[in-house]
């Protein structure tokens, strides 16, 4: 599970680490993080796939939020014994009765 995690969270890391450095022009003297190369990209995604450029960040965002979620309920499937176990314990100790003062 660690190596899935990871090969899903590198291309995520790079790929919003690159927007956002190039969106904001933060180019450290690098061409490939600059404004003008982050709006030719998306200018020529959005006509390889007909849509308007300045929605492609935002359906790129949904897609990871989708993955994320499928991550997440595979991650707690596989470990549904021990999330089970947790919450209840937490249960049982909220619902036990308090015991009374000791004298």
């Amino acid at each position: 599970m660690r190596y899935v995690l990871t090969l899903w969270a590198t291309p995520l890391a790079l790929f919003w680490g690159w927007f956002g450095l190039s969106f904001y022009d933060i180019n450290f003297g690098y061409v490939m993080l600059s404004r003008r190369l982050h709006d030719l990209v998306f200018q020529l995604y959005g006509e390889m796939l007909g849509i308007d450029p300045a929605t492609i960040p935002m359906l790129i965002a949904k897609a990871c939020v989708f993955d994320s979620l499928i991550l997440a309920g595979i991650f707690a499937f596989r470990r549904r014994r021990q999330i089970g176990a947790w919450i209840g314990a937490r249960r049982r100790r909220y619902t036990e009765p308090a015991s009374p003062p000791s004298a």
